[in-house]
């Protein structure tokens, strides 16, 4: 079972991508803001890492670019950055940080499981 950390501010959001994935055979951890995702980054290891672009503490980005410079045992995950954020700019300041995928909200939460499975399949092979 693939370990799967969320963290996004808004929970009605979260709850729903958790039931969602859950639904799918993920294990979700959560977490609210982006030192919270830090902390779990650095607490344990995760299969994929999703996160909002927009978060208090940190956002989406700068927790991927902390992840990506760190030592941690995620480094190498998959991160999909969750956002409203559609300009080019913001895709491109994603993508410098190490973001694998990025999905622009309002989105299907069958759109989020199909860019899932297919990160988590290119991994394997």
């Amino acid at each position: 079972m693939t370990k799967i950390l969320l963290a996004d501010d808004e929970a009605a959001l979260r709850f729903l991508l958790t039931e969602t994935l859950a639904d799918e055979g993920f294990e979700l951890t959560e977490a609210a803001d982006g030192n919270e995702a830090v902390r779990e980054l650095q607490a344990q290891a995760f299969g994929l890492v999703i996160l909002d672009y927009m978060m208090p503490e940190k956002t989406g980005v700068e927790v991927c670019e902390w992840l990506r410079g760190s030592e941690s045992a995620n480094r190498e995950a998959p991160v999909v950055l969750l956002t409203a954020k559609a300009l080019d700019k913001d895709k491109e300041r994603a993508k410098a940080a190490g973001v694998t995928a990025y999905i622009v909200k309002p989105f299907s939460p069958m759109h989020l499981i199909d860019v899932v499975n297919g990160l988590l399949e290119s991994r394997e092979s």
